[in-house]
């Protein structure tokens, strides 16, 4: 047998999953709180303790890992214009694992790196121009980001520290080609940490997301991961491979497209449900005619995630409420019988409940959570000059439920929770109409997608072997919802 640890250490939960990577059989699971105040170390050992008392004599020595830890990957994309290379940068930021805290367009002034700073991105992807198009935008944010770095750089090599300035955030350069390389080195002759890679955007109507992800993957786990103290242990840096709402990503293409012997589940669906954001991730087939006659200035991504900052169970319950309101999935009474137990959830992010009537709180929030969430995923959305067309996910054959109140809710409350993705018939997309509920109760998801590079054989089989089902087919949604 060889079994890999895969950790993932959340924000408020770290959880440790045992895989036999010959089989792919989940050996064991556990957790424990995670020790943000103290040093996030102490909480994966806890962890590794208890699965080694769990699975004597087995060798559980290769440890593997990603982290939302201290507020995840915080992402600025810097384009051209908002509607194309800016828009393009916003969804491989978020199929990157990262919260998009701020999206810019056209010429930096002082007032937008003033705001760029204040939004305090981790990393900043700059973008813009199509290969052999407009160079001058990339090039002038380039030299702009370029100046406000030197007086950083110079405070730095003094010895009187780095202070929070949009020159010193690592720069990943994803633009025009033909400008790449003069803006590379005008950012790095300033001192900028800088990773350059192929274009978002080659050329109108291609989205090319791979190697911008993979570089600002790289840079969260270079500079990202240790630049929020999370740990003094060598170990911890050694042992992440990519934000958390990355390797999930990676789980779910597993689980669709499956690997080797290990068949797909085809077109899936999964909810994360958490304590600050709610994210959704769909694996989708696009039908060829519908998506040619409707071709996009920027390619909608069939593959992707969205996540939603003010949808959480915990830190996001009042954003939840809000939202539910807003979207008349509540009505005024529920609101404000809502209001109190989600402010209490906010000031106490460690509440869980232990009476049947706290329960019903968590299951409602999660439940509106779910719904708005997947509305604002799938349904088309113009915003000024952006349009993001809706998803079809009339073909989705799998719903996958995760988060924490999902993996200690009953069924009943679960098929409550998650009865949105089949029942919101008011939401205007087009609901799944023949898919199975499952819940991913053991979290596998991101461990499938911590081992895939190495071990897809196994991670396909993790991914596809471990779900909880809940339901099937008509029972699970209605019939059409078209």
């Amino acid at each position: 047998m060889h079994a890999v640890v895969c950790v993932d250490v959340g924000s408020t939960y770290t959880k440790a999953a045992a895989v036999d990577v010959e089989s792919g059989d989940l050996l064991a699971t556990a957790s424990h709180a995670t020790t943000i105040a103290t040093d996030v170390m102490v909480g994966v050992s806890a962890v590794l303790a208890e699965l080694a008392a769990g699975l004597a004599g087995v060798d559980l020595s290769e440890v593997v890992g990603c982290s939302s830890a201290g507020g995840g990957l915080r992402l600025a994309v810097i384009g051209y214009e908002r509607a194309v290379t800016a828009e393009a940068g916003y969804r491989v930021g978020l199929s990157a694992g990262a919260k998009v805290v701020h999206v810019g367009a056209g010429p930096l002034d002082p007032p937008a790196l003033g705001a760029l700073v204040a939004d305090r991105p981790d990393v900043v992807l700059l973008v813009g121009g199509t290969d052999g198009g407009n160079a001058h935008v990339l090039l002038h944010n380039a030299r702009a980001l370029a100046e406000h770095a030197r007086p950083a750089a110079r405070r730095a090599a003094s010895g009187a520290g780095r202070p929070a300035t949009a020159g010193s955030i690592p720069v990943v350069v994803a633009g025009n080609v033909d400008a790449r390389d003069e803006a590379v080195a005008v950012l790095t002759a300033a001192g900028c940490r800088v990773l350059a890679v192929d274009n978002v955007l080659p050329r109108i109507g291609v989205l090319d997301p791979m190697p911008a992800r993979a570089a600002i993957r790289e840079v969260f786990i270079s500079h990202v991961i240790g630049g929020k103290h999370l740990s003094a242990s060598p170990a911890f840096n050694a042992m992440i491979r990519a934000a958390t709402p990355d390797a999930v990503l990676a789980g779910v293409e597993l689980l669709a497209d499956g690997h080797g012997d290990v068949e797909g589940a085809g077109d899936v669906l999964v909810v994360d449900v958490g304590g600050a954001t709610t994210d959704v991730y769909s694996v989708v087939t696009p039908d060829p005619q519908e998506a040619e006659v409707r071709r996009e200035v920027v390619q909608v991504m069939w593959r992707g995630r969205t996540v939603e900052g003010d949808l959480g169970v915990r830190w996001g319950a009042p954003g939840v409420v809000d939202a539910a309101l807003a979207e008349n999935l509540v009505d005024e009474s529920e609101a404000a019988a809502l209001r109190g137990p989600a402010a209490a959830r906010l000031a106490d992010p460690d509440l869980l409940p232990g009476d049947r009537e706290g329960r019903a709180v968590d299951a409602r929030l999660a439940e509106l959570a779910v719904t708005v969430a997947l509305r604002r995923h799938a349904r088309p959305q113009e915003s000024g000059l952006v349009r993001r067309p809706g998803k079809d996910l009339r073909q989705v054959r799998l719903i996958v439920g995760s988060g924490g109140v999902l993996r200690y809710a009953d069924p009943p409350a679960l098929r409550q929770i998650l009865s949105g993705a089949t029942n919101d018939l008011a939401g205007g997309w087009k609901l799944p109409e023949r898919a199975a509920l499952s819940v991913d109760g053991r979290y596998v998801l991101a461990a499938a997608g911590l081992l895939g590079g190495r071990y897809p054989q196994a991670a396909a089989r993790l991914a596809t072997g471990a779900l909880v089902r809940l339901a099937v087919g008509p029972a699970a949604g209605p019939a059409s919802s078209a």
